[in-house]
């Protein structure tokens, strides 16, 4: 056991977020999963509830934190680098997947809390967290508008792929892995569609250039 006695809150709040998870899924993710979790790694009840101020929606925080820690453990940086751009994503999804499996309850719980009203805007900032941290391990340097349309289809493919997983009593989430492959395979036909279609543009006629020629033609 790690000894916490003299950890910060910040240190505190990723150290516990997995032991919060793992009694969530029956206790749900309130006072009696963080303090199980306190007294299993030795930390005062009272100083473990100063590491999450908000409450349930901080746990969740520091746990899918804790998830993407995991994940880049999981995935290092050169064995993406010798991966296709499809198999980087499905790589880190698929490892983030791994790290949750265990307490797969526990995630459902954290999903209902994060869809009530208050929580939105805070679930939205998560969601995003995570495609970001994907996307940029993956390669990604855009910073135009393709930055934020990858960002949000993944968005959309791994919460439709958390949804099949939660779900999902096929044999080492057999399902989920060929759901997630069918939706990559739609993420990057849709990125050589972009690709064609501004490469058609740089060929297109221009009405601006056709005028200005008329108007100050070539000599």
């Amino acid at each position: 056991m790690t000894d916490l006695s003299d950890a910060t809150l910040d240190e505190l709040r990723l150290a516990l977020a997995p032991g919060i998870a793992a009694n969530a899924g029956f206790d749900g993710w309130g006072d009696a999963a963080l303090g199980l979790a306190a007294d299993e790694a030795g930390v005062d009840r009272d100083v473990a509830r100063l590491a999450y101020p908000k409450g349930a929606v901080d746990m969740i925080d520091a746990w899918f934190a804790y998830v993407d820690a995991r994940m880049t453990e999981t995935v290092p940086t050169d064995r993406l680098a010798a991966a296709r751009i499809r198999e980087r994503i499905a790589l880190q999804v698929e490892a983030r997947l791994e790290v949750v499996a265990p307490d797969r309850e526990a995630l459902r719980r954290a999903l209902a809390v994060l869809a009530t009203p208050g929580n939105v805007t805070r679930a939205a900032r998560l969601g995003w967290r995570t495609v970001d941290l994907i996307w940029r391990r993956a390669g990604d340097t855009a910073t135009d508008l393709n930055h934020y349309t990858k960002r949000t289809i993944l968005l959309g493919v791994y919460a439709a792929t958390v949804s099949v997983f939660l779900n999902d009593d096929s044999e080492d989430f057999a399902d989920t892995r060929a759901f997630l492959d069918r939706r990559i395979d739609g993420i990057l036909r849709f990125e050589k569609l972009k690709a064609g279609m501004a490469n058609r543009s740089l060929y297109r006629p221009s009405l601006s250039r056709f005028v200005g020629r008329l108007r100050y033609p070539e000599r």
